[in-house]
């Protein structure tokens, strides 16, 4: 039995559903139940939802959903606790948070995980903390559990002007790396160097991998966050220092490739990744202590920030895939519940 905090909450909700799979135009508002919190849950009245390429691969069928998950898309939110599930105790009605959920963003409320919330730094709205969650996990988790940078390095991050990348360029640089990123046009490579990114490199116009080389006098970089892939990967591994570390999250273009891979044992190279879906809850949970400890500081700073590139209705959520389909953006979109 979830303890219920707000008598309003309705038995039905406004909810956005992948109907078939295709293109944006398959993404339909329909009215559904309003969920209810499961132990060790909190029912959250949304906000604001982040869009990310996860949703997009969803709606195209090439993403299969968890058979635990919400098969609703919406992968972060924000907004207010108004119920609680059986078991608790880290939260209470009417505290404002940032979730990472497992799937159903893209509703009026939304289950979470207690673990996997966030309090809301004061000096944000509701809407840009919704931008946080994914892409901060994300990145939290690959380039410094996984990918171990440390102050003093160099992190290569393809796709710099992305969400992803937005928020990896301003991590690297407040624990003290120094950032070198790829974006395909001049506009967003000078948008990465004002977010903190030692040098933007445009891959359209410039090699980009004997950009990095000649910025790091030779000696190659520490760290690449990698989701490209596919003609990517052989230049990532010539590209890293002795006991370098790539890291892929994703295939943009392609998930296979023919590698010569003796440069992996010559230099120590680390070849790993992740994608944050499958992990645990538990591991879920360990993500968020990590970010609450080192990095919310830096959001209720305002030293680092989360970059909205553009918010939407919830109705208007096809327009949001197509923009971000265009990869016209600089930053996260959102679809404020709000609007």
């Amino acid at each position: 039995m979830s303890k219920q905090h707000d008598s309003r909450i309705p038995p039905r909700m406004r909810a956005v559903a992948i109907e078939q799979p295709g293109g944006p135009e398959v993404l339909t508002e329909v009215e559904r139940v309003t969920p209810s919190p499961r132990p060790g849950e909190v029912l959250i009245r949304v906000a604001a939802a982040g869009v990310n390429r996860p949703d997009v691969l969803q709606r195209l069928g090439l993403y299969p959903v968890p058979a635990d998950a919400d098969p609703l898309p919406g992968l972060e939110v924000a907004g207010e606790i108004v119920a609680l599930g059986a078991g608790c105790t880290r939260w209470k009605p009417g505290d404002r948070v940032m979730a990472l959920t497992h799937g159903g963003g893209y509703a009026e409320f939304c289950r979470a995980h207690e673990g996997h919330c966030l309090p809301v730094p004061a000096r944000l709205d509701l809407a840009e903390a919704a931008a946080i969650p994914e892409t901060f996990f994300t990145v939290y988790y690959n380039v410094f559990m996984r990918g171990g940078l440390r102050q003093g390095e160099t992190l290569l991050v393809h796709g710099g002007s992305s969400g992803i990348g937005t928020t990896a360029i301003q991590l690297a640089r407040a624990f003290g790396a120094t950032v070198l990123a790829t974006a395909g046009s001049d506009e967003k490579c000078g948008f990465c160097e004002g977010l903190g990114a030692a040098r933007g490199i445009n891959y359209r116009t410039a090699d980009w991998a004997a950009a990095a080389r000649d910025f790091t006098g030779g000696t190659g970089v520490d760290v690449v966050l990698d989701m490209v892939a596919g003609p990517y990967m052989q230049k990532n591994i010539d590209l890293l220092a002795r006991d370098g570390r790539y890291v892929i999250i994703a295939f943009l273009q392609g998930s296979k490739a023919e590698l010569d891979l003796r440069g992996v044992l010559g230099r120590r190279l680390t070849i790993t990744g992740s994608t944050l879906r499958p992990q645990t809850t538990g591991e879920k949970a360990a993500i968020a202590a990590g970010l609450a400890s080192e990095v919310l500081p830096l959001l209720e700073s305002g030293a680092v920030r989360p970059i909205v590139f553009r918010r939407f209705p919830l109705a208007d959520a096809s327009a949001a895939h197509r923009l971000m389909e265009s990869s016209a953006h600089m930053g996260k979109i959102v679809l404020d519940l709000g609007k």
